[in-house]
């Protein structure tokens, strides 16, 4: 049974589609990126979910998509520390039991915090070009992404999915990541807390970041850990290269 609704849930309303196969199963919680929402990941975790037998819940962050739009004007330096905590809220309230998460970009961030955190039930993570540290190369294609948004037709892609939201739904990401403060963003510390089994993807030409960031997570998780580079791959493999990034995904959660 699929069901798309909103919750009203801390100051926020939250758009998400849950499909359950069986409530005895493992539930797979989808965290998008900076500029996705629950409709851009397609139908990708859907396949997944099938695939594994698994339950699916999906969200849009508050700021994107369907969801309620952002009531501030600038994002506190911990805003995935604090993505992670109102992930918990959202745990608690749909009394998951076991869960896996998946999360691209930012979504892997907060997946990696979440689980440093909140482990319990928490069967494993799969993170996708994710973030643990600023590089040069990350400011540089958010530099780019910049110059795209204001010469291209990339807002107006952007508006098909977050409407009047899609402005500030940029600016919160570009501007959040070029702020000469952010560039202290540095979570390798915290991952020393993970021990759920890991696995970290990432397209060999991420245009977002370099293999030092599927190193420093490999190298500080605690629990069982793999990555899988992603040939003929950017920063969104399970777009560009769908069938390896599938497989792996697939083969990862049944070793769960």
């Amino acid at each position: 049974m699929e069901i798309e609704n909103s919750l009203e849930i801390n100051n926020a309303n939250i758009h998400y589609v849950h499909h359950e196969i069986n409530p005895e199963n493992p539930t797979l919680i989808f965290l998008h990126d900076s500029l996705g929402c629950t409709q851009l990941w397609r139908d990708f975790p859907k396949e997944v979910a099938e695939k594994t037998n698994c339950n699916l819940f999906i969200y849009d962050r508050k700021g994107y998509g369907k969801s309620s739009p952002f009531t501030i004007d600038r994002r506190e330096l911990t805003y995935m520390h604090d993505e992670a905590d109102f992930l918990n809220d959202l745990v608690q309230h749909f009394n998951f039991k076991d869960i896996i998460l998946f999360g691209h970009s930012d979504g892997g961030s907060i997946t990696l915090l979440y689980a440093a955190k909140y482990n319990k039930n928490l069967k494993g993570i799969v993170v996708v070009g994710s973030h643990i540290i600023v590089e040069d190369v990350t400011l540089n294609g958010i530099r780019e992404a910049k110059i795209a948004y204001a010469e291209t037709n990339l807002k107006q892609r952007l508006e098909k999915y977050h409407g009047e939201n899609t402005q500030q739904v940029f600016e919160m990401w570009t501007q959040t990541w070029l702020r000469p403060d952010f560039i202290d963003f540095d979570i390798r510390e915290e991952l020393k807390n993970i021990e759920c089994p890991t696995l970290v993807i990432q397209g060999i030409d991420d245009e977002f970041g370099s293999l030092e960031q599927v190193d420093g997570i490999i190298n500080n998780v605690k629990g069982r850990k793999e990555s899988f580079i992603v040939p003929d791959a950017k920063h969104t493999p399970y777009k560009e290269n769908r069938t390896p990034t599938l497989a792996k995904t697939i083969e990862f959660i049944y070793s769960l």
